[in-house]
């Protein structure tokens, strides 16, 4: 399956919010309507919160898809559709197939399992440096083949029995010698001399091959039937046919089956670059997660594999971005945040703005370029503007944004306040969640001065629902940060209408931090934040200052 190359995705950050989910959705919907060349995807790159759901149900939006690696794999490129061959086909017959597919190897298969490759070089060596006289033998080659290969036609004997014995000679001499040097079980090229034949059948030669389309008398194949030897009866010389017999053999003889170089449909590109580049081969096996061969892959459009392309809303620090985000290259930014790590190779467009939500800048977009906004999209717009400003209550809120939500809210059709009231308490509706699925639900990585931390936030309406969950989160926060490699744990339990948060916190530096920071006392794993609600605004900046500090 190739990459589509026209195929653009529009990412939100990982552990995304409703502002990154609905965000990624309206701007790929704008991007479409102004670009009829390419394609803009929505995609995410963790699992929706029911906050989030719930506004995706409201406006009967489907959620993006869910893409955790952006990184190319081996199903995004060329996988090219050779077909298996069975083990027994002739050195010969693979060269043809070679020629005819204009490839150097090819797949050896029985039922659909990969059995072994085969490549031009191995029959090369096969021809040219094969100098044993028994090796048809020793391979173990099909009558079929050698008639095949040679373009015969079976006289006296069985197509589907095996040359298993002796070795391959030419009788040129007259029979009083051939008798010195043929034994029992040989395969002997000859004319159409009768006293040849018969001398080769007496001698008990287990097949013959007459040259240049002789007759063969039914006396001599009389007496083949009853010393079972075999006869076929080639067009060739005896000289093509000496030439072209060894390439009768069977491929099993010479293909290679050992410690084999495969991958996965699901393989990353970046991941096996440095492996082909070891091996000598050009092309390589691809099979599917179940083991079955799916076709073959060449070593030059691994190596030319182009980059996923990228648009990142509501984001643009690399620890915050899809897994993967190195080896895509990324066209835009749109967000709302500080600058982060995210480098890209080219220049880009960058959208920034000191504005409480990403949706608030998509919004402006769509006025300034003059595309009209469906009410689906503006019910997206509106639900994320809400959800980021806490219903207009967040500091991070301008007066942009409320201008933005009012002006959606009549496209949209709904009454903003009771739309949001509706929307957060979805989002607190945290009984049937894991600890995990809660501490993930908005959760950022930081780092500052070498200093690696997270944050992660959760809004209530109401103290009732915080404490409900407050003892769980405090136990699975000691747990997370035991087996992460964070120097801190930050959770900020936000209460939307008393304006206050609750942060919870876990390592070393926490207490000596939140005290430089907010100037409270910390004794245990919390804290009361009054007047605090945005982790962007009013929680980061000071942390980051007292790191610095």
């Amino acid at each position: 399956m190739a990459l589509l190359r026209n195929e653009i995705s529009v990412f939100g950050h990982k552990n995304p919010d409703t502002d990154s989910i609905c965000s990624a959705i309206s701007y790929a919907y704008l991007k479409n309507q102004e670009n009829h060349v390419d394609t803009y995807i929505p995609k995410r790159a963790g699992q929706i919160n029911g906050e989030t759901q719930f506004v995706l149900q409201r406006f009967g939006v489907k959620a993006p898809a869910y893409v955790p690696d952006i990184g190319t794999r081996i199903m995004d490129i060329e996988i090219r559709d050779t077909q298996g061959v069975e083990r027994v086909i002739s050195l010969k017959k693979a060269w043809n197939l070679m020629k005819e597919l204009n490839v150097v190897t090819l797949p050896v298969t029985k039922h659909n399992r990969l059995e072994g490759i085969i490549t031009t070089e191995d029959i090369a060596e096969a021809y040219m440096d094969v100098h044993d006289s028994r090796i048809l033998a020793t391979a173990h080659t099909k009558f079929r083949n050698i008639v095949e290969t040679l373009d015969g036609k079976l006289l006296i004997g069985d197509l589907e029995e095996y040359y298993v014995d002796g070795k391959v000679l030419i009788a040129a001499a007259n029979p009083d010698m051939m008798e010195n040097y043929i034994e029992e079980n040989d395969l002997v090229i000859l004319g159409n001399r009768y006293e040849s034949q018969l001398c080769a059948i007496e001698m008990k030669a287990s097949c013959i091959v007459v040259c240049d389309g002789a007759e063969v008398s039914l006396t001599i194949q009389k007496l083949a039937q009853e010393k079972k030897c075999t006869i076929i009866q080639s067009p060739h010389d005896t000289y093509t046919v000496a030439r072209l017999i060894n390439q009768s053999m069977p491929i099993s003889y010479f293909m290679s089956r050992e410690n084999l170089i495969t991958f996965r449909t699901d393989s990353l590109i970046e991941d096996i670059k440095g492996i082909m580049a070891k091996k000598r081969f050009r092309d390589f096996p691809v099979l599917d997660g179940k083991g079955h061969y799916v076709g073959m892959i060449s070593r030059r459009n691994v190596l030319n594999a182009g980059r996923k392309k990228v648009i990142m809303v509501d984001h643009n620090e690399k620890s915050q971005a899809v897994d993967g985000i190195d080896g895509a290259e990324v066209l835009e930014i749109i967000d709302h945040h500080r600058l982060g790590t995210v480098e890209t190779l080219t220049p880009i467009f960058f959208r920034n703005q000191p504005l409480g939500c990403t949706a608030t800048i998509v919004y402006q977009m769509y006025m300034e370029k003059g595309i009209e906004i469906p009410k689906s999209i503006a019910g997206l717009l509106l639900g994320a503007i809400l959800s980021d400003t806490l219903m207009y209550r967040s500091p991070t809120c301008t007066a942009v944004d409320k201008m933005a939500a009012q002006n959606l809210a009549q496209i949209a059709g709904v009454d903003a306040e009771k739309f949001a009231t509706e929307m957060f308490s979805a989002g607190s509706d945290l009984k049937s969640k894991t600890s995990e699925d809660i501490f993930y639900q908005d959760f950022k990585k930081f780092s500052v001065e070498g200093v690696n931390f997270g944050i992660g936030q959760i809004n209530f309406m109401g103290d009732k629902e915080m404490k409900a969950i407050e003892e769980r989160m405090i136990d699975y926060i000691e747990e997370h940060y035991k087996g992460s490699s964070l120097d801190m744990v930050f959770f900020m339990m936000t209460n939307i209408m008393e304006e206050s948060t609750k942060l919870l916190y876990k390592g070393g530096r926490c207490e000596e931090l939140l005290t430089v920071a907010f100037g409270v006392e910390c004794n245990g794993h919390s804290i009361q934040l009054d007047g605090i609600v945005s982790r962007k605004k009013q929680l980061l900046p000071p942390l980051m200052a007292a790191l610095q500090n």
